[in-house]
């Protein structure tokens, strides 16, 4: 092994030893708002116009 594997091993067996970060929670999207997009992007649709 040369130097740059022994750096690679050290390294992957130093990510292999830090703890999974936390997830943040997130706060629910309400029902309405979400209904409430899809009618805006339905109002903003027009068949056959490419983007």
């Amino acid at each position: 092994m040369d130097r740059f594997d022994n750096a690679f091993a050290a390294l992957g067996q130093r990510i292999n030893t830090l703890s999974m970060p936390a997830r943040a929670a997130s706060t629910p999207v309400p029902l309405t708002s979400l209904i409430d997009k899809v009618n805006a992007a339905k109002r903003l649709y027009r068949p056959g116009v490419r983007r």
